[in-house]
């Protein structure tokens, strides 16, 4: 069989100013990992309030790649070296950034980590960012955390705080069930037990230095003896009819003449050829980039799946660990992408179960989280898809969250299973459908969505929209924002994720009733346009159309018909929109209606456009 030696990839993480730089710098010297330039770069120049010579190697120099970085003496991003072990085997290292600000950064650099340094500054001791850190490696699936004390010559190599320090982080990795860990303490400044044995420590540590203890590393179940995964990046047409599925063996492996799935629609084939540039392959293994054809023609496309047996089976419910990484908390009932390798899907948060505190380990309560927040939460999904537990497959099962406005990735999410409910509510299809119900009724069912300050017309223009298609013999409803916060919605409040949950619940209602061939007027402030965007995506084109009620604030605000801007203006609502909370106005409305203009004529344009005239 064959087999890739598998890189190391080593992600070096802890607060900030714990020596990540230093260490990772002295490393690479030391193994003749660094250039000649970049090597007399590091002693010839030196940022504001370095104390080391000219002529001196200043390691941290030679991973601080940014020049925001170098000015402040800090790592902002993730900065990537190769070094070479003396077994041979190479190193990726990632050096994370400590500051709690970046900690998105830190978690990307975890994702794909196969050993943590995990330091800890020996005169500080132990800080919270320690715990997040450490926290973070355990749930992207890091196995092995090295401890590394460093700076022991701050504390002139006290046997007693190495143990106190490294007895606090082996209770909580404990918890956290991280696989193996080992304890080295060092100075990377002085070169103790970095690559050579400390002559200050030699009495009471006995262990490896820390180049030793990564060249002793082996990986730990083979990717290859787990089971196939192949998810399609690309699929190659080419003259002869040529159809291939190209992509990269995740895990597993796979030959011609083995029996594979179609995760996402459970079609089964036999796998013909396995081809590469260099010729065709009598095997493909986890970390080969290969194009896979089948024995017949089976409906294939980028983001789909492809597996070795029938247990990857597709959900639209998953619960989920969290690293939320947006400014922004999280929002129940937003709708996000979720984007898991080359797949691109919406998706909702539907709860949070709890956040983790990362100090003490405890689970608390939580509606919602926080920047740099971890917890465990329920997503479902718009459609059903296929991932893995994380457990299983990292490139299966972990995905991101990307805000559907901005584009900005605000969580990263590790799947723990998918839920029960997903495979236990099944769609019942009955004989009178929609089109049985609009032929009944005698014209279509259509939502019109109309959103704006409060006080700009929307219930009044919605009201005078109706009367009009009453006496035609339209049969309408008007969801109201208020008349719903009576009844359906009494449980939510003004918050951006109370607001978000708020409009997706009347957007699925608004669906039915347009379903059983109601025109629907929903009346809603709707503020944010990622909510009212995630409401248009569950209607099919010509189905929903977003209406702006553009009257001024000022206008508004005189107008004030339920006292709402009197009331924050005497600061009694924190979360009035146009007052206390911002409103996002449409950028692309499908119709635009004057709020201070004639009434009878707004009403007239929202009547023409539901009857098509």
């Amino acid at each position: 069989m064959s087999t890739i030696t598998p890189v190391l990839h080593l992600v070096t993480c802890g607060s900030v100013d714990d020596g990540k730089s230093t260490l990772i710098g002295r490393l690479l010297v030391e193994t003749e990992s660094v250039p000649v330039d970049q090597l007399e770069y590091a002693k010839t120049t030196r940022r504001g309030g370095s104390t080391i010579p000219v002529g001196e190697v200043d390691y941290s120099l030679l991973t601080d790649g940014l020049e925001a970085e170098r000015e402040q003496g800090i790592t902002i991003d993730v900065a990537y070296r190769h070094m070479n072990l003396p077994n041979g085997r190479r190193v990726l290292i990632a050096d994370a950034p400590g500051h709690e600000q970046y900690t998105r950064n830190m978690a990307v650099a975890a994702s794909n980590g196969d050993v943590a340094v995990l330091l800890v500054d020996a005169a500080r001791g132990v800080r919270p960012q320690t715990f997040r850190h450490l926290t973070v490696c355990a749930l992207m699936g890091v196995k092995t955390v090295i401890i590394a004390v460093n700076k022991m010559d701050l504390v002139d190599f006290d046997h007693a705080t190495f143990e106190e320090i490294v007895g606090t982080i082996r209770t909580s990795a404990a918890r956290l069930d991280v696989e193996e860990v080992l304890a080295i303490p060092m100075s990377a400044f002085t070169g103790d037990n970095v690559t050579v044995q400390s002559e200050a420590m030699k009495k009471w540590y006995h262990g490896p230095t820390l180049l030793e203890a990564l060249a002793q590393w082996e990986p730990g179940a083979d990717p290859i003896e787990g089971a196939f995964r192949f998810p399609v990046q690309y699929v190659v047409r080419a003259e002869g009819n040529f159809r291939g599925y190209a992509g990269t063996v995740v895990s597993g492996s796979v030959k011609p003449g083995d029996s594979i799935v179609v995760a996402d629609s459970g079609r089964t084939a036999i796998v013909d050829r396995i081809v590469t540039y260099g010729g065709d392959l009598d095997i493909a293994v986890a970390g080969q980039a290969v194009t896979l054809t089948l024995d017949h023609e089976v409906d294939v496309t980028r983001g789909d799946v492809i597996a070795g047996d029938t247990q990857l089976q597709p959900a639209d419910r998953f619960a989920a660990d969290m690293v939320w990484l947006s400014e922004e908390p999280l929002a129940h009932g937003r709708s996000y992408l979720l984007v898991s390798g080359s797949r691109s899907v919406p998706a909702t948060v539907t709860n949070v179960r709890h956040r983790l505190d990362v100090v003490t380990g405890q689970e608390h309560a939580a509606r919602v989280l926080e920047m740099n927040g971890i917890g465990r939460v329920e997503i479902a999904t718009d459609r059903p898809i296929p991932m893995d537990p994380y457990s299983i497959s990292r490139d299966t099962g972990g995905f991101l969250l990307v805000d559907r406005v901005t584009a900005d990735t605000v969580a990263a999410g590790l799947t723990r299973h998918a839920m029960r409910r997903a495979f236990n509510v099944v769609a019942h299809s009955y004989d009178v459908d929609r089109e049985a119900r609009e032929l009944l009724m005698g014209h279509q069912g259509k939502v019109l969505w109309l959103t704006g300050l409060p006080g700009s017309g929307k219930s009044t223009i919605s009201d005078a929209a109706v009367r009009k298609l009453h006496a035609l013999g339209v049969h309408t409803y008007v969801l109201d924002g208020d008349n719903v916060r009576m009844g359906l919605n009494k449980d939510l409040g003004f918050t951006p994720e109370d607001r978000a949950e708020n409009v997706r619940r009347v957007a699925e209602v608004a669906k039915l009733m347009m379903d059983a061939g109601i025109v629907v007027f929903v009346a809603l402030v709707s503020p944010f346009r990622s909510d009212r965007r995630a409401a248009k995506d569950l209607f099919d084109s010509g189905d929903f159309l977003e209406v702006y009620v553009d009257t001024p604030v000022e206008v508004c605000a005189e107008r004030d018909p339920k006292g709402l801007y009197a009331k924050a203006a005497a600061g009694n609502l924190p979360n009035m929109t146009g007052a206390g909370q911002d409103y996002e106005a449409p950028e692309h409305p499908d119709l635009v209606l004057n709020g201070v203009g004639d009434l009878d004529a707004a009403a007239s344009e929202l009547v023409r456009h539901i009857l098509g005239e």
